[in-house]
C-alpha cells in the first residue's frame, strides 16, 4: 500500500478455532468477505479473548493469504475500546466503524472505489445499495444475519452431545423464510415471463444448478446446464453481468393482460431473495459449519431442504469456492433433499414466539379517550416538570458557522427550531457535566447536538455514534472545520458501543431507539438528557416490550398502550389545536411510562417541554439522574 493512502486497521475478535473457522463466527465472515472481495486494502488484527493465545493459534493456515497480526485488547485505539469488533479505523484517526454489517457493507464500498470495475461487489449490497443496512431493531434479516444465525450457530457447535439434539430455532426460521415468496424490484416482468413459460410448459423438474460439478464458474462464463428455472436465470444472468433473459417469445396479448394478482409468485433463489447478496455470504460460513457438525453427529437434514439447497446453490457462484479455498473451508457436497413429512421432524424445536413477525394488528379502531380515562381512573395523567432553564440560550451569532445547525441542508426556520431545540439540551447538559467527563451523542445525525458540546465544553471529551455513514462524515467535516480535538465519530448500531461514559444525550431518537439510550445510560450509570421521536414507530421488539414500567403493565395492555404511542405522533402544527392537545397529552403519557421504568433502576426522572415549544411538534425532553 502506497504511503500517501490512509491506511485503514481491521480489528477482529478471536477467542478460539474450530475445524476450519475463526470464532467468533463474526471473524470468519468477515474474513470470508474479505477472501471473496480479494480485497487486500486493511492491515488485519486479532484480538485474543483471553490471555493464553499464541502466535502459532492465529497466523497459520486460518485467513488464506492474508496477513494477519496478533493485538491485545489494550493495544486497542481508544475508539475501538468502546466498540464491540468487528471494527475497522483509519490509522491514527478518530471515526470508527463498528458492528458486522457496517464493516461488511464497508469492505464492500472500499473494494469497489479502488477498482471501480469490480460490480459485482458492488452488487453484494443489493437494490439500492441497502442489504444490512438497517440495524436489527428494524430489519429482522440483518437480525437473523448479523445476531440470530450467527449466535445460534455458535451455541450449537459448543453445547455438549445430549444438549444439541434439536436443530436451532434461528435455523428454522431461517428454513421457513427461504421459502417465502419473494418481491424484487421490477417483478411483475419477470413474473409475466415466469406465465409464459408455465404456459408454453416449460420443464420445472430440472437439477439444481451445477449439483453435480465440481468446477465452478468463472466471470463471463455460460454454465453447461441451464438453470432450471427462470428465476435462477435472471439470478445467475445479474453475476455473470449478462443480460437478463427475455421471454420466450414476446409476450402475448393474454400475457399481458393478466392482472398482477393472478401472476405467479418469484421462488427464493439465494438468501434475500432473488439476488446473490452480501446476506449470502454472512450466512455461508455459518451455515458451514452448522452442516459439518450436523453431519459429524448423523443428523438427519430432511427437514432443511431449502437451506440444502440454497447451500449448494451458493458454491456455484463465481468466486465463492475459491474463496472457500483461501479459508481453508472444505465445503460439502449435499444430496438433494425431500422434506420429510411433519411427523418425522421430531428433533426440531419449534420456532419461538420472540422470533416470529409481530402479527398483532397496528390499526386500532377507535381514539385514545378510552385509555387516557382508564390511566386517569388510576391517578395517572400526563405530568410536565417545570424547565430549569427556559430561557436560556446560546449567542448564537458569536459562534463559528460550522457550529450552527444552519450549516446543513436546512430552512432558514427550520434552523431557527433547531437552535432553540439545542438551546434546551445544552442547557441541561452544561448543568449535569463536570470536567473530564465522558458525554455520548447517540443517533447524533449530522452532529448537530454532539459538535455543539465539544466546541462549547472543550474539557469534556464528545463521541457521536450514528448508523448513518453519509451523516457521520458530514459531521467529521465540520469538526475538522472547526479544529476539534476532543471528540470521536463512531459508526455503528447503538448496540455495538459498550463503552462507559457519564452522560448520555440524543435529540429526537426515532422510536425504540429512544429506549435502547436509556438503557445504555441505565447500564453505565450515566446520566441522560434524551427527546424523543417517532411514537407511532414503537413496538414491541426482541429486546423491549411495552408497556414499560410496572404501573403501566398493571393498568394497560400492549394494544392499549400503541393507541398511546399512534395519537402520540399527532402534533403536527397543521392539525387543529384540539388534536394537538390530545397528541401532547398522550406523547407525555409514553414518556412518563419511560420514566418511571427508568426509576425502578435508581434514577430520578423528569420529563420537561422544550421552550418555547414551538421548537417542535416532539418537544419532550427527559432529564434523568441516576441516585
Amino acid at each position: 500500500m502506497k504511503d500517501n493512502v490512509a491506511e485503514e486497521h481491521l480489528y477482529l475478535a478471536f477467542s478460539h478455532q474450530y475445524k476450519d473457522s475463526i470464532f467468533p463466527l463474526h471473524t470468519s465472515i468477515s474474513l470470508f468477505l474479505l477472501s471473496y472481495c480479494d480485497c487486500k486494502l486493511f492491515k488485519v488484527f486479532l484480538v485474543p479473548t483471553g490471555e493464553d493465545v499464541g502466535d502459532q493459534c492465529v497466523t497459520k493456515n486460518l485467513a488464506g493469504d492474508l496477513e494477519v497480526h496478533l493485538i491485545s485488547r489494550c493495544q486497542l485505539p481508544v475508539v475501538v475500546q468502546s466498540c464491540s469488533l468487528p471494527a475497522v479505523v483509519v490509522k491514527d484517526d478518530k471515526f470508527c466503524r463498528a458492528g458486522l454489517s457496517v464493516v461488511l457493507r464497508h469492505i464492500i464500498q472500499k473494494t469497489f472505489e479502488a477498482d471501480p470495475s469490480r460490480k459485482e461487489v458492488l452488487e453484494l449490497l443489493g437494490f439500492r445499495k441497502t442489504c444490512l443496512k438497517a440495524c436489527a431493531e428494524v430489519s429482522q434479516w440483518t437480525r437473523l444475519c448479523e445476531i440470530s444465525i450467527p449466535l445460534a450457530v455458535e451455541r450449537f457447535l459448543t453445547a455438549s452431545p445430549e444438549h444439541c439434539q434439536a436443530i436451532p430455532p434461528d435455523i428454522l426460521l431461517l428454513e421457513r423464510k427461504l421459502g417465502e415468496p419473494v418481491r424484487v424490484h421490477n417483478d411483475d416482468k419477470i413474473r409475466r415471463q415466469k406465465l409464459q413459460q408455465q404456459k408454453a410448459g416449460a420443464k420445472a423438474a430440472v437439477p439444481v444448478l451445477g449439483e453435480e460439478s465440481t468446477e465452478e464458474l468463472k466471470p463471463g462464463e455460460v454454465h453447461e446446464q441451464p438453470p432450471s428455472s427462470l428465476e435462477l436465470s435472471v439470478a445467475f444472468s445479474k453475476l455473470l453481468a449478462q443480460e437478463a433473459p427475455d421471454a420466450i417469445n414476446r409476450e402475448a396479448p393474454h400475457i399481458r393482460r393478466t392482472k398482477t394478482s393472478d401472476l405467479p409468485l418469484l421462488d427464493h433463489v439465494f438468501a434475500e431473495g432473488l439476488y446473490f447478496t452480501v446476506a449470502d455470504l454472512v450466512l455461508l460460513p455459518c451455515i458451514h459449519q452448522f452442516l459439518v457438525s450436523s453431519k459429524k453427529q448423523g443428523k438427519n437434514l430432511v427437514n432443511l431442504p431449502l437451506i440444502s439447497s440454497w447451500y449448494r446453490r451458493v458454491q456455484e457462484v463465481p468466486g465463492v469456492k475459491k474463496a472457500a479455498g483461501k479459508c481453508n473451508m472444505e465445503l460439502l457436497q449435499l444430496p438433494e433433499l425431500v422434506s420429510a413429512p411433519e411427523e418425522q421432524l421430531q428433533d426440531s424445536a419449534p420456532v419461538p414466539d420472540e422470533l416470529e413477525e409481530d402479527h398483532e394488528d397496528s390499526h386500532f379502531i377507535g381514539g385514545p379517550r378510552p385509555t387516557m380515562t382508564k390511566l386517569m381512573e388510576n391517578g395517572i395523567e400526563a405530568k410536565f416538570s417545570p424547565h430549569p432553564c427556559p430561557s436560556w440560550t446560546l449567542d448564537w451569532t458569536s459562534l463559528p458557522s460550522a457550529v450552527s445547525p444552519g450549516e446543513g441542508k436546512m430552512s432558514r426556520d427550520r434552523a431557527l427550531r433547531k437552535q432553540q431545540q439545542l438551546n434546551n439540551l445544552v442547557a441541561a447538559v452544561t448543568k449535569l457535566a463536570k470536567p473530564g467527563d465522558l458525554i455520548v451523542d447517540f443517533c447524533s445525525g449530522g452532529g448537530h447536538v454532539g459538535i455543539v458540546l465539544a466546541y462549547m465544553m472543550p474539557s469534556c471529551q464528545v463521541v457521536l455514534i450514528e448508523n448513518k455513514e453519509l451523516s457521520l462524515i458530514r459531521a467529521k467535516d465540520r469538526s475538522d472545520e472547526l479544529g476539534l480535538n476532543n471528540i470521536w465519530f463512531i459508526q455503528a448500531n447503538l448496540d455495538y458501543f459498550n463503552g462507559t461514559f457519564n452522560i448520555g444525550v440524543a435529540l429526537h431518537a426515532c422510536g425504540v431507539a429512544t429506549d435502547m439510550v436509556i438503557e445504555h445510560c441505565l447500564r453505565a450509570r450515566a446520566a441522560f438528557v434524551i427527546s424523543p421521536c417517532c411514537y407511532g414507530f414503537i413496538q414491541n421488539t426482541v429486546k423491549f416490550k411495552y408497556p414499560r414500567s410496572h404501573q403501566f403493565k398493571e393498568i394497560l395492555s400492549y394494544k392499549e398502550h400503541m393507541i398511546l404511542c399512534r395519537f402520540a405522533d399527532q402534533t403536527a402544527v397543521q392539525l387543529p389545536p384540539e388534536r394537538r392537545q390530545i397528541g401532547k397529552q398522550c406523547m407525555g403519557l409514553v414518556d412518563l411510562d419511560r420514566a418511571w421504568a427508568a426509576e425502578e433502576h435508581n434514577y430520578s426522572v423528569q420529563v420537561i417541554s422544550m421552550e418555547p415549544e414551538s421548537c417542535s411538534p416532539k418537544n419532550n425532553m427527559f432529564v434523568g439522574i441516576p441516585t
